[in-house]
């Protein structure tokens, strides 16, 4: 089993920057790897995704704002978070989906963002 631990979560005002971390416990090259957030209240959405070759894709509310990257040698995928508004505010999910051989799927344990107004 995959373990994902992510982290950079915090508290900041609106219109600041986190940058959170996810890092993986072996090597991610075969992973999907992605963010999904869920606040108090609301269904776990996804937030962000990127394949194995690079190819990134966001939810609509956090286009020109957000931007995932991965870097398989380090084995971490990352979540810059730029322009935060309140309705950031959630506990953010690490996702590691392997859709090659054996199909997985591991999550983190969470990390807090919180966006003060």
């Amino acid at each position: 089993q995959v373990q994902l631990v992510e982290s950079g979560g915090g508290l900041v005002q609106v219109g600041g920057s986190l940058r959170l971390s996810c890092a993986a416990s072996e090597t991610i090259m075969l992973y999907v790897m992605g963010w999904y957030r869920q606040a108090p209240g609301k269904q776990r959405e996804l937030v962000a995704i990127i394949t194995s070759g690079g190819t990134a894709n966001y939810v609509d509310s956090v286009k020109g704002r957000f931007t995932i990257s991965r870097d398989n040698a380090k084995r971490s995928v990352y979540l810059q978070m730029n322009s935060l508004k309140p309705e950031d505010t959630a506990v953010y999910y690490c996702n590691a989906k392997r859709i090659l051989g054996t199909q997985s799927n591991y999550w983190g344990q969470g990390t807090q963002v919180t966006v003060s107004s």
